[in-house]
């Protein structure tokens, strides 16, 4: 993987997943041998096999010589290495002022997400809102932010739809699943609700999107709390990775466990789902009550 087609972040979790593999192959270091070898913490090792941390040059040439690779290998390792510090800004980067380092971290991974599974409860998943909606829905979940600030961010979410679906050769397939609930409720007020009901029919057509929408009458099927969703990357060197919204932000969920769980979660729901037809046809009837 290379900065041609990824961003840096995803250039770091695949070189530290490069390392990890080389740390546990033959000669099966623990974390504790390679931090005393390197005269570092544990916590520094862990942080750039999972991409949060840069390896310095001192310490990549000590890992080489620590795991024996061979000169063969050390060509591919040292590209890696070279990409995961790309000194190229994304396009997110003017907007650092407003974006947390946890959404960054968000948008890093989407931008080069092969595919999306989204669940959402009471509003419409981000790449398929209309910038009325956008706008009302992030003035609410940022109050303390001020009016440039809550512009920039819906900015940011029209960017996102722009890069990695509407206007891109190579869009993200999308697999959203949503309550009846999230259709119904009036974000913005009646003409920003209509509007979005007609986006979302339209939208719904795009060959990389499915959508499906959960009725009330499937009752404890749909009773799940928290919205969650499901990144899944071309790249087999790189894992999933899930993101869970509570009260207190964005979750990251990277563990092995957590994610077959969130697997089995998504796919249960969008078998209680209507069918992507039948979906559109219940947003045409929630559109046509507003008459």
């Amino acid at each position: 993987m290379t900065t041609s087609n990824s961003t840096l972040l995803m250039s770091r979790v695949t070189f530290g997943r490069a390392l990890r593999r080389l740390r546990s192959g033959v000669n099966h270091f623990t974390l504790v041998d390679v931090a005393a070898a390197l005269d570092c913490d544990t916590s520094l090792i862990s942080r750039i096999e999972t991409g949060k941390r840069v390896c310095s040059q001192q310490h990549f040439t000590k890992l080489m010589d620590l795991y024996e690779v061979p000169a063969s290998q050390r060509d591919e390792l040292v590209e890696l290495y070279a990409a995961s510090r790309d000194r190229r800004q994304p396009w997110w980067s003017p907007y650092g002022d407003v974006i947390s380092a946890q959404y960054e971290r968000f948008i890093g991974f989407e931008a080069v997400a092969s595919t999306v599974h989204e669940y959402q409860v009471g509003i419409l998943p981000g790449l398929l809102q209309t910038e009325a909606y956008a706008q009302a829905v992030t003035s609410v979940g940022f109050t303390s932010l001020g009016p440039d600030q809550i512009e920039a961010l819906v900015e940011v979410r029209g960017l996102r739809q722009r890069h990695r679906l509407l206007e891109t050769d190579a869009p993200m397939q999308c697999n959203y699943v949503v309550t009846q609930a999230a259709l119904e409720f009036r974000v913005g007020g009646e003409r920003t609700h209509r509007e979005q009901l007609e986006h979302l029919l339209e939208i719904s057509k795009h060959g990389s999107v499915d959508l499906r929408v959960i009725p009330y009458d499937k009752g404890e099927e749909a009773a799940q709390i928290g919205a969650f969703m499901i990144l899944e990357f071309s790249d087999e060197d790189v894992p999933d990775v899930a993101f869970g919204e509570s009260v207190a932000g964005s979750l990251t969920i990277d563990g092995p466990r957590d994610l077959r769980r969130l697997h089995r979660l998504f796919r249960s729901l969008a078998e209680a789902a209507y069918s992507p037809e039948e979906s559109r046809d219940i947003i045409a009837r929630t559109l046509n009550k507003e008459d």
